[in-house]
């Protein structure tokens, strides 16, 4: 938690008051007992009513003066705490932002979920009671024992022996279950995958049937889940039963030899009600420490794992500090012996892609499931680094461009078509903030979707629901390339983003798109021969190498590879049209 002490700046007033006026009810509470001691002693002693209502008055302001109290220490705690977290949730969410796909990957979409909701809010909750019982239990206990000795020595020491037992007794249940706490949290992350899993992948779950069998794998989840909880429950039951025993025979004890010295004159009678009181106080305020050290178990077993996605930096840094001009006379994109390997594998995805694509060129990328097509576009806007060789665009190396302007300059199309909740002009805008609805219609028009949006009742203020699940596959598609297009992008990188059109709307998405965006390269990657086929430029991958260059009719004629392909979805005499 230390780490995540900083989250607190901006809130060290109320870091300092709740603690404080936790003390101040505090120190009211333990006047309390001495009150009660003057109405026994004095007041019934001496059957005087003025003096037993006068004290009874002091009782009740010390209690309003003491709800006061816990009530600001509340409200401070409470501000201080959720500052805490929404400065932590906000970092959190911004740093995950930066991280690049390498770092996501192997984090995972789950845990990363379950990290910035749950930990955080465990997180919150530790800081709170931190705030409001910190200091206060332990000021209870000390006080109660200071009490103690000023009422009468040899008395006080009974507290000395049953305050460190309590404390140990705590201790061994907070140990034992310390670990199962951990391992709550992880088994957590396993329910937020599968989860998650069946939500995203419903109408998967449901078309093969496997409703049954996902349920069973969850309820193994979760039982495993619940019995961990149950475990530490088990243990924490133990604290309650332990400590109340011990403190029933510290107060058989303070009972026993109270009654002696009331004998003896040493003591009153209220003293020892005094003394059995702080007692009493010393149990409750070691029953909360020991809650307080739950939640703070808690807490920093989810603080280890916020600090992981906090520690984890970024292999992708933005080098680039200031804009940089287009070279003259240059390839738009130009790959020099470009070889890249993700994460963990042995294998490189790519190796010695070497090419050059010029200004208004057209590139298409065709090659076999696998074979590195994507990996390979998702270079070009620095997705990844390359392991080995170089990048430019515009002369200049993609890590020479801030990511603002690299990405500014390229247009993304992916192979998953991803939409967000909202309106059609809203997500339009994601390709360019300040676009007018006539650059909108524009993209609309060249992406082939313009139809279908109008025919919608509210047109561009028409509702897409989460991932654009109220349109079809092709809609999707077509919205997504429109997106890109709005930004008037200098590159435009089409990942398989038009596997789901079919053949009439791909031929005349790729008619409009080399009409009306002279100018601007555009690369193709595309399972279909007949969408890279008019291609300036086709480069043909096979497993991560690449096994040909040139135009299609160039192809045909010196790359095996791709003539296959080409063989495998058409006819000779469509081959050669």
């Amino acid at each position: 938690m230390k780490k995540l002490i900083r989250f607190l700046k901006g809130y060290g007033k109320e870091t300092f008051l709740a603690p404080l006026f936790k003390m101040l009810e505090a120190t009211f509470e333990l006047i309390v007992p001495l009150v009660v001691a003057g109405i026994m002693d004095i007041g019934i002693k001496n059957k005087d009513s003025a003096y037993i209502w006068h004290q009874c008055v002091i009782m009740v302001l010390l209690g309003m003066i003491g709800l006061v109290c816990a009530l600001t220490a509340q409200y401070f705690a409470a501000k201080a705490a959720t500052g805490f977290s929404t400065a932590l949730r906000r970092e959190m969410f911004s740093h995950i932002s930066s991280l690049s796909y390498r770092e996501l990957d192997r984090l995972g979409t789950p845990t990363l979920v379950t990290r910035i909701t749950s930990d955080i809010n465990q997180a919150q909750t530790g800081v709170n009671m931190v705030l409001r019982l910190f200091l206060r239990s332990p000021f209870i206990v000390v006080g109660a024992v200071i009490m103690s000795f000023t009422i009468n020595v040899r008395i006080g020491v009974i507290f000395l022996i049953a305050v460190p037992v309590i404390s140990i007794v705590i201790y061994l249940i907070m140990k034992w279950t310390v670990p199962i706490y951990k391992k709550a949290q992880a088994s957590l992350d396993r329910i937020s995958l599968i989860t998650r899993e069946n939500h995203v992948g419903a109408r998967v779950v449901r078309a093969f049937g496997r409703q049954y069998e996902e349920n069973k794998d969850f309820s193994e989840v979760n039982d495993q889940y619940t019995a961990i909880q149950i475990r530490a429950g088990k243990i924490s039951a133990l604290l309650n039963p332990a400590t109340t025993v011990i403190m029933n025979f510290a107060i058989i004890a303070i009972l026993w030899y109270g009654g002696i010295e009331v004998g003896n004159g040493i003591i009153s009678q209220g003293e020892v009600v005094a003394l059995v009181n702080y007692m009493n106080q010393i149990l409750i305020a070691l029953i909360a420490l020991a809650n307080l050290i739950v939640a703070v178990t808690k807490a920093m077993a989810s603080a280890v794992r916020i600090n992981e996605v906090l520690d984890t930096q970024s292999t992708l840094t933005d080098e680039g500090t200031n804009a940089q001009k287009d070279k003259a006379d240059t390839a738009r994109v130009e790959f020099r012996n470009v070889t890249f390997t993700y994460a963990g594998s042995q294998v490189p995805a790519l190796t010695g892609i070497s090419f050059t694509a010029k200004p208004g060129e057209t590139i298409g990328i065709i090659g076999g499931t696998g074979c590195g097509k994507s990996t390979l576009v998702n270079l070009i806007p620095r997705f990844y680094d390359v392991t080995q060789g170089e990048i430019l665009i515009d002369g200049n190396s993609v890590k020479a461009y801030p990511f603002a302007q690299l990405r500014t300059k390229i247009g993304m199309v992916p192979q998953h078509a991803v939409l967000f909740k909202g309106t059609i002009r809203d997500n339009m805008k994601w390709g360019k903030a300040d676009a007018t609805d006539q650059q909108i219609d524009l993209a609309l028009s060249i992406a082939q979707a313009k139809d279908f949006v109008d025919s919608k009742l509210e047109k561009l203020d028409t509702m897409i629901s989460q991932g654009g699940a109220n349109l079809s596959g092709g809609q999707r598609q077509r919205l997504t390339i429109a997106r890109a297009l709005v930004g008037k992008p200098e590159i435009l990188v089409m990942d398989d983003s038009a596997s789901a059109l079919d053949f009439a709307t791909d031929a005349a998405l790729r008619h409009a798109i080399h009409e009306q965006t002279k100018g601007m390269t555009v690369f193709i990657v595309s399972q279909r021969a007949t969408s890279i086929k008019q291609a300036d430029k086709i480069l043909v991958l096979d497993d991560g190498a690449l096994a040909g260059v040139g135009t299609h009719k160039e192809l045909m004629e010196s790359c095996q590879v791709y003539r296959e392909i080409c063989l495998s979805q058409l006819s000779e005499q469509e081959v050669n049209r």
